[in-house]
């Protein structure tokens, strides 16, 4: 970014090295991105809690501290509202939980913040986190900063369009079924779903432990504008926590491999078809780590479509048992119709059933594990289509299909527990307006550094999406 440039349009890496090198201030930065959340939020609804206050007194405090903090020290990032954050509210986005105040910091807040971190808001998410779809009866609907003709995605909608509209440099999110990547998608940002174990994660506020199926699907990780700022700040998220019984303490950076990486590349469309711009956006991208020295090469992964589907229909049996009676008591009416449908495209699995299809589990995730032996990286599509719009999950069994029906190349990663990338490759001219177009790069386990190297690589000749945004906004 050029120097000329607002603070706020500055990635997290330049900003970092900014504030370390005294150029810039800690202040200084945060200040721009409050700022300009004043200035785009009311149109977007992204960040549902202003912490202008806080975070002007903690980046005061950096400044007359003189030491680094770590390796985020100064950079202004939102935090999604169904992670505890000390003394703010994890509603949710339900009503019913508007006053569940967090008694400490979860261990993705603790971390960033430990790494210098300046949280200066908390953005908003979908009831119960499960849409892919950002609204809520609490604080209504967040809109996409590409314009009315898509949604920003969801769960981490608010994330999503925060990061992408300047506010803020980095974003926080989750994931349990594509929710950091589905917004990655919608708004033209950039993710790395982490693998199961790497990220701590665990709420204070929490009554209960959660399923087990959440506990190894669900991650904690950030959206950013650029590959590269994962590179940065993914080394920080990973950080160690004792609450977090079953993390994984694994470097960021692993072991070189020998010889260039081999990549497959899968267009398998699951019988839906595959739209002609996301198959643009697949060409891009495998021409882009082609160029850049990667060895390329078009096959199939084992056992696709049904390790998604057998995935995402053990998820709903889980959700089903343990959450369905609160989401029917605490949930809107809109939500409720929308899990009628999930129910009726993924039919639960139940009993003894469900038992079965948990204990199967590691026999999709071994297959998969040899298959990445053979080929470390797999660029697939995200969705098979461009991004849906607002509220499209709303509008019964056909609007869920579109929405979640044609997402097995997410809901995969999430049940074997594999890391998972998401880039935007190719900016599509539809009729409703232009939108960007992701594709996925998973990965072996733990090495989530391989697919952001990848990512990075592409963005080397391909240019991320922001500024082509920011000449729109």
């Amino acid at each position: 970014m050029s120097k000329t440039a607002p603070l706020w349009q500055w990635s997290a890496t330049e900003l970092a090295a900014e504030i370390r090198s005294g150029a810039v201030s800690a202040v200084e930065a945060t200040e721009a991105a409050l700022a300009r959340m004043d200035q785009i939020n009311p149109q977007l609804n992204a960040v549902v809690e202003s912490l202008a206050d806080e975070a002007r007194a903690e980046a005061a405090a950096l400044d007359a501290g003189g030491v680094s903090k770590g390796a985020l020290h100064g950079v202004p990032v939102t935090i999604k509202i169904n992670v505890d954050q000390r003394g703010h509210a994890t509603s949710n986005g339900v009503a019913a939980f508007k006053d569940v105040i967090a008694p400490d910091d979860a261990p993705v807040v603790r971390n960033l913040k430990a790494a210098g971190a300046i949280v200066i808001g908390r953005t908003n998410t979908p009831e119960f986190s499960f849409r892919a779809d950002t609204d809520n009866p609490l604080f209504g609907r967040t809109r996409n900063p590409w314009g009315s003709h898509l949604s920003p995605g969801g769960s981490s909608g608010g994330a999503g369009a925060a990061v992408m509209a300047g506010i803020g440099a980095l974003a926080h999110g989750n994931d349990i079924g594509g929710s950091l990547r589905f917004p990655a998608s919608a708004n033209g940002a950039v993710t790395v779903k982490p693998g199961l174990g790497r990220v701590p994660a665990w709420n204070p506020s929490q009554k209960a432990e959660r399923g087990l199926l959440a506990q190894s699907m669900s991650v904690q990780g950030l959206i950013s504008r650029t590959a590269s700022d994962l590179n940065l700040s993914m080394p920080a998220l990973i950080a160690a926590d004792p609450r977090d019984p079953f993390h994984v303490p694994v470097p960021w950076r692993g072991a070189a491999l020998d010889g260039p990486v081999r990549v497959a590349v899968s267009r398998d469309d699951f019988g839906f078809g595959l739209h002609p711009d996301v198959a643009t956006a697949i060409d891009k991208a495998a021409s882009a780590l082609s160029n850049a020295g990667y060895d390329v090469v078009e096959t199939e992964p084992p056992l696709a479509r049904e390790t998604g589907e057998i995935g995402y229909r053990a998820l709903m049996g889980e959700v089903k048992a343990l959450l369905g009676a609160d989401i029917r008591t605490y949930g809107s009416d809109d939500l409720n119709v929308i899990f009628d449908a999930y129910y009726d495209e993924f039919p639960p699995f139940e009993g003894d059933e469900l038992l079965r299809m948990l204990a199967r589990r590691s026999h999709y995730a071994r297959a998969w594990s040899l298959f990445l032996e053979d080929y470390p990286l797999v660029l697939t599509p995200f969705l098979l289509a461009p991004f849906f719009e607002a509220g499209r999950d709303t509008e019964g069994p056909e609007g869920v299909r579109e929405v979640l029906g044609r997402a097995h190349w997410s809901f995969i990663m999430n049940f074997t527990g594999l890391p998972a990338g998401n880039l935007p490759t190719h900016i599509a001219e539809l009729p409703k307006g232009p939108q960007p177009i992701g594709v996925q790069i998973a990965g072996r386990r733990w090495r989530e550094d391989l697919i952001v190297d990848a990512m990075q690589a592409i963005e080397a000749e391909i240019s991320p999406v922001c500024t082509t945004l920011w000449d729109r906004l």
